[in-house]
């Protein structure tokens, strides 16, 4: 069988909308991601549902939902997948699977989260369940506290980055500026990233509040196919290749400043693929806080050990350079709906690859690499896609 592909998309708004209801939400994209496809719901041979939830909202078992919605779903397989950041990474996969198995000649992928319903430390404590509880459930300041402790110790090893993960920063709000789904459409430029103020405090370590991602409520959803149930499409975006890597969940079992299991992940997509960084036009990578994009920098082989600075400071990652990262914006500006996080990554890569990406398109985009991760680098997914029509 030829690889999947995916065959329509769909992305909502991504923002803070503490009333939104979670079942519509999940279903309006499922609904415009069918829509797109140009398929009826009858057509679906299977559901995968990306949701981290974890007591975010108190609705659990989402796989069973949509066919509240959408009827035809009624007896069709449907399951929930969850891992940790990389939940929607990992139901593409689910789908990809079934593609593949030839269980499925469409699977239907959606992923979203409501996070906006609690208060923010107790968002937090929910997400800081991701990492090894046993040694590391009391950092301060959640998530934020791990990465500002893998940045402290990046930073005691190679040098204040403090100009590289401003710099970060900066590339993506202008990026996703022009991103019309994007959480916050703000250029807010390197000197208001660098210099703490009131608006810009510290939040953990040397990582201010302008380089940690947003809390967000969204929805994505793609439709994966075999390629010889194409329904008259006029955009298709194949796997080269699709890879996952894990690592030890404990960072104390690990170098926290290398991320080691990304770097597998890139290796084996690229070799899968049969090409080199220099053979893509974009890359859409996990930019939790901006010294995770700074790592994979360093991860996917753009630079050397200690040496991602140069990345951001020579222009390479901007629109503009040898190889754009996160010309959406990333999570960073576009935001970070666990669930749904990496469903948008590959529909943003998708609508860059075919033509549909508005403000945002790149001159050329030919092939695209997608980077998502869950936890400090435990679950590591590359995609190495491409348009086939």
């Amino acid at each position: 069988m030829d690889s999947p592909v995916i065959s329509g998309w769909y992305h909502s708004a991504f923002g803070k909308f503490p009333d939104i209801d979670p079942e519509q939400m999940m279903a309006d994209a499922a609904i415009g991601a069918l829509s797109h496809a140009r398929l009826d719901a009858e057509q679906i041979d299977s559901v995968h549902v990306g949701h981290f939830n974890a007591g975010l909202i108190y609705q659990d078992f989402p796989s069973a939902l949509l066919a509240n919605h959408l009827p035809a779903l009624r007896f069709t397989p449907s399951v929930r997948v969850e891992n940790a950041c990389s939940t929607g990474s990992a139901a593409i996969h689910s789908a990809l699977q079934a593609v593949l198995s030839g269980q499925s000649r469409h699977a239907l992928v959606v992923g979203f989260e409501k996070m906006n319903g609690l208060p923010t430390a107790e968002v937090g404590k929910i997400l800081l369940k991701c990492c090894y509880a046993r040694e590391e459930a009391q950092i301060e300041n959640g998530f934020a506290g791990v990465f500002g402790n893998i940045a402290q110790a990046y930073f005691q090893r190679y040098g204040d980055q403090s100009d590289a993960l401003a710099m970060i920063a900066a590339k993506n709000h202008a990026n996703g500026a022009l991103n019309p789904f994007a959480h916050m459409r703000r250029d807010v430029g390197f000197d208001f990233c660098r210099t703490p103020s009131e608006k810009n405090p510290f939040v953990a370590g040397p990582l201010k509040r302008s380089d940690c991602s947003l809390i967000t409520d969204g929805a994505a959803a793609l439709v994966i196919s075999r390629v010889d149930a194409l329904n008259g499409q006029q955009h298709a975006v194949g796997f080269r290749a699709a890879v996952q890597v894990n690592d030890y969940l404990p960072l104390s079992r690990r170098d926290p400043t290398v991320f080691e299991g990304a770097a597998r992940a890139w290796q084996q997509a690229l070799a899968h693929a049969e090409l080199t960084l220099a053979d893509l036009s974009l890359v859409e990578t996990h930019d939790c806080f901006t010294i995770a994009e700074l790592l994979e920098y360093e991860a996917m082989g753009l630079a050397e050990r200690g040496q991602g600075a140069r990345v951001i400071a020579e222009g390479i990652s901007r629109k503009d350079g040898r190889l754009p990262i996160n010309p959406s914006g990333g999570l960073k500006s576009k935001g970070h709906p666990i669930g749904a996080s990496g469903v948008s990554m590959h529909v943003m890569a998708a609508m860059q690859l075919t033509g549909q990406a508005g403000d945002m398109q790149l001159p050329r985009a030919d092939r695209a690499g997608v980077f998502n991760m869950g936890g400090a680098a435990v679950t590591n997914y590359v995609s190495i896609l491409e348009a086939v029509q």
